[in-house]
């Protein structure tokens, strides 16, 4: 099973996992929404936070999703990003 169809398959854990840490919306980019990655591929996350996001946020986050899917985790939000690849992660995110 690739990762991307893990992630549909356990989509509704992530996403609950994802807002009892405050965010509202989780997008998969880089290796992994490209079909590109590898075993020892990481997961890129961007996520989009409400008001409520959790005061050890994103570092819970990142562990939780960690101990749920098995594989090395990286979140960063649209105001994170780099602008030098920002357009191309905003182009390459798949929604979970």
């Amino acid at each position: 099973m690739t990762t991307i169809e893990t992630l549909k398959s356990r989509r509704e854990q992530v996403l609950e996992v994802a807002q009892r840490h405050g965010v509202t919306s989780i997008r998969v980019f880089g290796s992994v929404a490209r079909g590109e990655e590898t075993d020892a591929s990481d997961i890129d996350l961007l996520v989009t936070t409400g008001p409520s996001v959790s005061s050890w946020f994103p570092a819970r986050l990142i562990l939780d999703l960690e101990d749920l899917l098995g594989r090395h985790i990286d979140i960063v939000t649209e105001a994170g990003l780099n602008p030098h690849i920002r357009s191309q992660v905003l182009a390459e995110a798949v929604a979970l």
